[in-house]
């Protein structure tokens, strides 16, 4: 077997774990549309809570993940971590709170935390994207600047996407939304860039386009292979044998 095949048959096994990433988003929205359609007639199980109890699933899932990767041995990748500890985290305390807003801006806070690890390790001469996967793929360094750079901007965009899904989409707020001291959002709608925000109420297609957000990533992904393969096994490994 050469280096490469052993790249990419590691790199299947990576693969596969996407599943791990979208059971929890897939429980989500089972959940959040099962509880918003059917009538139980439970005084706290209803439409109204929907989201509530969809998050507390998102939330329980995406602990079993890693929760299966302890048991099994596996390694955590370090976005699982920092990704698992903001979703209960804000999940959390949307729930006990009662609070939609902190669901609202989860994602948003998920995406530009990733983004800066990936642009704040540049600053101190660190490549995140390549410190979590050199034991996966064999690229020159400009290669894994190049990779990092870009998915840090697509977490950037999605954080954007985000912003604009659920001011866009979610009912505005009673009281304004303030967050670290910041207001974040004003009390019921508002216009912005020529667009109207806080006047509909269809949180619904916010929720929904969680999956969306899944298909996103996984394409962008694919968009990569070429780029990828191309540089595979011109990096370290190459340079240690050629010196021998």
């Amino acid at each position: 077997m050469t280096q490469n095949d052993a790249d990419l048959g590691t790199a299947a096994d990576k693969a596969n774990q996407i599943w791990g990433d979208l059971v929890p988003v897939m429980g989500f929205v089972l959940v959040y549309n099962l509880l918003r359609f059917v009538d139980f007639g439970l005084p706290l199980i209803n439409s109204e809570t929907a989201l509530y109890w969809a998050t507390g699933v998102l939330i329980a899932l995406t602990l079993g993940v890693v929760g299966q990767k302890l048991i099994t041995r596996q390694k955590i990748p370090p976005f699982l971590i920092v990704s698992s500890l903001i979703v209960g985290g804000f999940g959390t305390l949307g729930i006990v709170l009662q609070d939609k807003s902190f669901i609202y801006i989860k994602p948003t806070i998920q995406n530009l935390f990733l983004a800066s690890l990936i642009f704040g390790g540049f600053l101190f001469g660190r490549n995140i994207w390549r410190a979590m996967f050199k034991q996966v793929f064999d690229l020159p360094n400009h290669a894994w600047n190049t990779l990092a750079t870009r998915w840090g901007l697509l977490f950037v965009a999605m954080a954007a996407w985000n912003e604009f899904l659920w001011r866009y989409y979610a009912p505005g707020f009673e009281q304004p939304l303030v967050f670290a001291g910041l207001t974040i959002a004003p009390a019921g709608s508002y216009e912005f860039l020529g667009l109207t925000f806080g006047n509909r109420d269809a949180e619904d297609v916010w929720a929904n386009w969680k999956l969306g957000n899944m298909v996103i990533v996984f394409l962008f992904g694919l968009a990569n292979v070429p780029y990828t393969l191309k540089h595979l096994g011109k990096g370290e490994r190459d340079i240690e044998t050629a010196s021998r």
